[in-house]
């Protein structure tokens, strides 16, 4: 049971260490085609980096899934030496992945109205004028289109795989 509660814990691991690598790969892409329609629009470009938009890996696309990601190791590695506090630990850690998988499913369900919403409480006429939706979709196709598939299983595998682990501690 402690083997396969830490291999799931692994696999979610895997999953929120995939964002930061995407973002990394493929961010600066994503952030020139923001810029270009920033500059359709009639918008100055540098207003992704002054009010701390990021399509890369920098902030806390990076040390959030990464802390995520070490935690779970952690309590999947207690897991594996037979720990007495792997269950407890497990039973806490995972639950509030559970958590915060489905404050990151929200946001991805309601970016352009939170970026909107966002951008008029700054109180700068120009960023109320922006269109959000075609921002968006712009730096969305600096991506490939495979990391939307990526986005959805690495969903599946988090609320699964959780689910699948959080099931085999209250069974044993």
């Amino acid at each position: 049971m402690n083997v396969f509660v830490a291999a799931m814990q692994l696999s979610v691991a895997g999953a929120f260490v995939s964002i930061p690598v995407v973002r990394a790969r493929f961010g600066a892409t994503a952030t020139a085609a923001a810029q270009a329609e920033l500059s359709r629009q009639g918008v100055r470009t540098t207003v992704l980096e002054e009010n701390g938009m990021r399509f890369d890996a920098g902030g806390h696309e990076t040390w959030a899934p990464v802390s995520i990601a070490t935690v779970l190791a952690a309590t999947a590695a207690l897991n594996l030496i037979g720990n007495s506090f792997a269950g407890l630990l497990s039973w806490i850690v995972l639950g509030l992945i559970v958590a915060i998988n489905c404050v990151i499913l929200y946001s991805n369900l309601t970016a352009t109205t939170s970026v909107q919403a966002a951008f008029a409480r700054k109180g700068d006429p120009e960023l109320t004028r922006i269109d959000v939706a075609a921002l968006l979709k712009a730096a969305e196709s600096g991506f490939p289109r495979w990391v939307w598939i990526l986005q959805n299983a690495r969903h599946v595998i988090v609320f699964g795989a959780a689910a699948l682990a959080l099931t085999a501690l209250a069974l044993a």
